[in-house]
């Protein structure tokens, strides 16, 4: 503008309503200017911004109004105008505001924009709130930037705290304002939710749109899980899944009380919701609240009581088992059937190849379960609750809460009883198998108190063999070699052939002593000598651990003399040797010959029992025995006759059993009949 040049009519009008005002500079080029041009004056009009430095600043959240920021998706910026510029999200345009309504395009072109989130900055309502929400998972109150995600399930499930509060007639003028503000917004978004809520409540029933309603979290969920009839959980968050395999499901994330063989904490467990049409009854959802059971207190006792015989067998425990069990297997897990004794140690469980560890955190952890609120100026989502297909809200994030692991208390409340697994680990004796089992078949053991009667042996013979079990079991033993732990355990071997009762005297002591006996061949370690190390220390040390008897069957590979002509076999003997050596418990081997035992074997055998072959009178006693343990009909010379057929006791016990099944066909007692079918029936095979 030249010199003298006046302001345009109006602008110094508009700049003044505007904050601003006019100051004229008049500058000149003090350099001369080039030959043939003129030098340029150019009069400078600087706005000076004056009023608003000078207006009192607005505290935040401390208006009693709310403000709307928008955004088309989920990928755009928020904004506080519409439709959407670059102006920043919740800036000085919103910031004085008690609440900040977030607006996002709705899906359906017919509603323009709808409620996505909801930012709480009121320092008067956060307190409020923190009253109303308090033990709400996933809820922090104390946040700068409190945000919620719609359909703001925490109000939902808290709706009649959040109303009795608004009603209180001690709370001040700026938190009833900023209270009854919350409530109109949110009376106006949750109408039909709320109406839901209450109508589903008090019928009983629920639509898969709006399952979410009724799991309120942190509540105790129950669900049918196959033979255990109903488990009891911690209901932690939910969401609503899609999958190509199972299709629409509500997937909820609990918790159960469980051994991780150290200590009781918490365990993560994944259930879900199959998508349904129409309503349902809540009580016959796969998974429900234990509120809606028709026979909750029943349940409630059923489960505590339960938990508590849970509790009592953590650790290691010698049972006795009867009902379905778990089988780990390379398609997952099956149903198999189990009868006899167990072994119930969760800690040696997890140490084994292929099966599953159990992860706990303590159950004194002061970490709510659940996702956290997001509250550090970003916006990520709240997996607490998300939306349903229906809703159509967005994406979820859940942000984990981590805290130093601290001792887990030793004693269970009724509540954390409640919610126990009814799911034991160990060991099947039986089966040679790691298993899992149910709570409610673990059975006490009934111990055959008559099985070392029954045993077959010269007295002298069984009274040595208690006295050094027995020695052994109470750890008695002083003669112990000068190297800590070396030479404590007991080694006893027993030769003969098959069928004398050398099984049988390692299954009589360890039923006099009540403890397991755990029962292999030597083929069970493997052939090569890595293997057979590994798996032998293994076994040496769990059975160290139970105070079991180990028994190791036909062990002649480990007990002939070394050979200079198979140095496999001469590797293997020196690792049996030498595990042996440090091995604490009662050992039984046995073998059917003992032509050729290893020097160095022989030094660390304690007692060596021969069993001869039976004698006819011994066969009687055998034969006696089996049979007095069912219906029969034998005279005193017919056990005389059995007596002198050669048969092995292995053999007798088989026979009495079949022949037992021919009279139950028959509906009989066991007679001499029966006895001797099977006889036939064997004299004929053996002749083809």
């Amino acid at each position: 503008m030249a010199e003298g040049t006046t302001t345009p009519p109006g602008l110094e009008a508009l700049a003044s309503h505007l904050g601003y005002t006019f100051v004229r500079k008049d500058t000149t080029s003090s350099a001369s200017s080039s030959v043939g041009e003129k030098p340029e004056t150019q009069p400078v009009a600087e706005a000076v911004q004056t009023d608003k430095a000078n207006e009192p600043k607005v505290e935040t959240g401390s208006l009693n109004s709310f403000g709307n920021i928008y955004r088309n998706g989920p990928d755009d910026s928020w904004t506080s105008k519409e439709p959407a510029d670059t102006a920043p999200a919740e800036g000085e345009d919103t910031i004085g505001h008690a609440i900040v309504l977030r607006l996002q395009k709705s899906k359906d072109s017919r509603k323009g924009y709808e409620i996505n989130s909801m930012v709480v900055q009121s320092p008067a309502l956060k307190s409020a709130l923190a009253e109303i929400l308090d033990g709400y998972p996933g809820v922090f109150c104390n946040l700068d930037r409190l945000v919620f995600q719609a359909p703001f399930a925490p109000f939902v499930h808290r709706w009649g705290a959040f109303l009795e509060y608004m009603e209180r007639d001690d709370l001040d003028a700026g938190t009833k304002e900023h209270i009854v503000l919350l409530h109109e917004i949110l009376r106006k978004e949750l109408a039909d939710t709320i109406k839901a809520f209450e109508d589903y409540v008090t019928n009983g029933v629920v639509t898969f749109e709006h399952a979410w309603i009724v799991f309120q979290p942190d509540a105790v969920v129950v669900v049918q899980s196959g033979p255990a009839e109903q488990i009891a959980l911690r209901l932690k968050s939910g969401s609503y899944k899609e999958t190509d395999d199972e299709g629409n499901f509500f997937a909820l994330k609990c918790q159960r009380v469980d051994w991780n063989g150290k200590s009781f904490g918490w365990a993560d467990e994944h259930v879900k919701v199959p998508d349904f049409e129409g309503t349902q009854p809540i009580h016959e959802l796969p998974v429900f609240p234990l509120a809606f059971h028709p026979r909750k207190e029943g349940v409630k006792q059923a489960l505590i009581e339960r938990g508590q015989r849970f509790a009592s067998l953590a650790g290691y425990n010698y049972r006795s088992y009867d009902g379905p069990a778990i089988e780990r297997t390379n398609d997952g897990n099956i149903l198999i059937h189990l009868s006899g004794r167990i072994i119930i140690d969760t800690d040696s469980f997890c140490k084994q190849p292929y099966q599953c560890k159990v992860y706990t955190v303590p159950l004194n952890s002061k970490s709510k379960p659940g996702a956290v609120t997001s509250g550090d100026g970003g916006d990520n989502d709240d997996d607490y609750w998300p939306p349903p297909p229906a809703f159509g809200r967005g994406r979820n994030t859940t942000l984990s809460v981590k805290e130093k692991s601290k001792q887990a208390p030793t004693k269970l409340t009724d509540y954390q009883y409640m919610l126990c697994t009814p799911i034991l680990r160990g060991y099947s004796l039986k089966e040679k198998k790691w298993l899992s089992f149910y709570v409610d078949h673990v059975q006490d053991i009934k111990w055959s108190t008559d099985a070392f009667d029954s045993l077959v042996l010269p007295a002298s013979q069984k009274k040595l063999v208690m006295a050094l079990s027995k020695t052994q079991a109470a750890a008695a033993n002083n003669f112990d070699d000068m190297i800590v732990g070396k030479g404590k355990g007991m080694i006893l071997l027993l030769s003969g052939p098959p069928g004398v009762g050398k099984t049988l005297t390692a299954e009589a002591v360890s039923e006099n002593m009540k403890v397991p006996l755990y029962m292999m061949a030597a083929g069970d370690l493997g052939s090569r000598a890595e293997h057979v190390e590994w798996n032998l220390a293994n076994i040496l040390e769990i059975v160290a651990k139970w105070k079991a008897i180990l028994l190791i069957d036909e062990c002649d590979v480990f007990l002939e003399a070394r050979s200079i002509h198979d140095m496999e076999r001469n590797k293997l003997v020196s690792i049996f040797l030498r595990l042996l050596e440090y091995y604490q418990g009662t050992l039984f081997l046995t073998t059917n010959r003992v032509d050729n035992i290893d020097p160095a074997f022989q030094s660390r055998i304690h007692v060596h029992m021969k069993y001869p072959d039976l004698t006819a009178n011994s066969r009687r006693k055998i034969w006696s025995s089996f049979i007095e343990k069912v219906p029969s009909d034998f005279t005193h010379g017919q056990l005389e006759e059995l007596a002198e057929v050669p048969l092995n006791g292995r053999q007798i016990k088989n026979l009495v059993k079949t022949a037992q099944l021919l009279a139950l066909e028959d509906q009989k007692v066991l007679g001499k009949e029966h006895i001797d079918l099977v006889l036939d029936i064997e004299k004929g095979f053996k002749e083809e």
